[in-house]
C-alpha cells in the first residue's frame, strides 16, 4: 500500500516564535502607541530577501585585505547609478526630489529636532499634493536581528491599478556611519546623499551595498561588525513592520485665560529676547552667582 509522506516546508525547522515574526503575526512588533495603519512585510518577501542577501554576500574570509580594499571602488559607480539613473524616466521622483529639497531648506532651522523636522517636511509634502506620511517602524529581536525602532517619511503614488512607494529619509547618510572607516568606505559614504528620495527597489540595493562595504571596512580595521550595521538589521529599518500616520506635530500646550496675569515679560527682569531667525525667541542663561 502506498504511503503518502508530506514534504517538509521551508519553515518547518523554525519554531513558532520565528514563524510568527516572519509572517508578521507577532503583535509585539507593532504594539506601541501611535495613530495610523499597521503594515507588515509578507513571509515570501522576507524569505526571498534573506536568501538573496545570503547568496550575494561575498566570502570575506577567503580574500586578502588588499583585495577587499580595491573591490570597494566598484560599488560607488553602482550607487551613483541607482541614485541618478542615466536617462531617468521617472518624472514623479524628480519632481518629488525638488519639492523635498525646498522643504528641507525651508525648515533647516528645525533640523536639531528631527521629530519636528520630519513632520514639517511631511506636512509640506501633503500641502503640495503628495500622499505623504510618517512611518514608524518597530520590531522585536527575531532571526538574528536585534530589536529596534526607526522613523522616516514615505510617499505613495497611486494609480488605477498599482501603487508605488517612495522613501524620504532626512538623515540617510548618517545611518551608515561606522567607526574608523577606511578611505574607500568614506568615498562610498560621501556618495550617498544626506537626504534620500527614491523608490524602495533602489533603496534595498543601496542598503545591501553599504552593509557589505561596512563589513569589509571594519574587517580591514580588525573590528567586529555590530549587529545594528548588518544588512538584515538595516533593511528592517525601512522594510520591517511599521505604522503610517499623518499626525503633524506635538500637541500645543495652552494656558487658561485667568493665568495670563501672571505672565512675566522678559524685559521686566532685565533680559532681552533674541530672535534666532526661526520665529522663536531665545533667552540668555541666568547670571552665575560669584563670591
Amino acid at each position: 500500500m502506498a504511503v503518502y509522506v508530506r514534504a517538509k516546508r521551508v519553515t518547518d525547522p523554525l519554531n513558532d516564535k520565528v514563524k510568527a515574526c516572519l509572517s508578521g503575526r507577532d503583535h509585539r512588533q507593532t504594539s506601541y502607541n501611535s495613530s495610523g495603519s499597521e503594515h507588515s512585510p509578507c513571509l515570501s518577501d522576507l524569505i526571498h530577501d534573506f536568501l538573496e542577501a545570503e547568496s550575494n554576500s561575498p566570502n570575506y574570509e577567503e580574500s586578502s585585505d588588499s583585495e577587499r580594499d580595491s573591490s570597494l571602488h566598484e560599488p560607488i559607480d553602482v550607487i551613483e547609478s541607482l541614485l541618478n539613473p542615466p536617462g531617468d524616466s521617472d518624472p514623479f521622483r524628480i519632481h518629488l526630489l525638488s519639492v523635498v529639497s525646498k522643504a528641507v531648506k525651508a525648515f533647516a532651522c528645525e533640523r536639531s529636532n528631527l521629530f519636528v523636522f520630519r513632520r514639517k517636511v511631511m506636512t509640506y509634502l501633503r500641502d503640495s499634493g503628495y500622499n505623504a506620511a510618517i512611518c514608524k517602524s518597530k520590531w522585536d529581536s527575531c532571526a538574528g536581528v536585534t530589536a529596534g525602532t526607526y522613523e522616516f517619511i514615505d510617499v505613495i503614488r497611486s494609480d488605477a491599478a498599482w501603487q508605488q512607494r517612495y522613501i524620504v529619509d532626512a538623515e540617510f547618510s548618517g545611518e551608515f556611519e561606522i567607526a574608523r572607516p577606511t578611505v574607500n568606505y568614506e568615498r562610498l559614504l560621501n556618495a550617498i546623499p544626506k537626504v534620500y528620495v527614491g523608490r524602495t527597489e533602489e533603496l534595498k540595493q543601496i542598503i545591501r551595498l553599504m552593509a557589505d562595504a561596512a563589513k569589509r571596512s571594519l574587517k580591514a580595521r580588525e573590528l567586529s561588525l555590530p549587529p545594528w550595521r548588518k544588512n538584515r538589521y538595516m533593511q528592517t529599518k525601512w522594510f520591517g513592520p511599521y505604522k503610517r500616520t499623518v499626525n503633524q506635530c506635538l500637541a500645543t500646550v495652552s494656558f487658561p485665560v485667568e493665568l495670563e496675569k501672571f505672565d512675566v515679560k522678559c524685559r521686566s527682569v532685565g533680559f532681552d529676547a533674541v530672535n534666532d531667525g526661526c520665529n522663536r525667541f531665545v533667552f540668555p542663561p541666568p547670571a552665575t552667582r560669584t563670591r
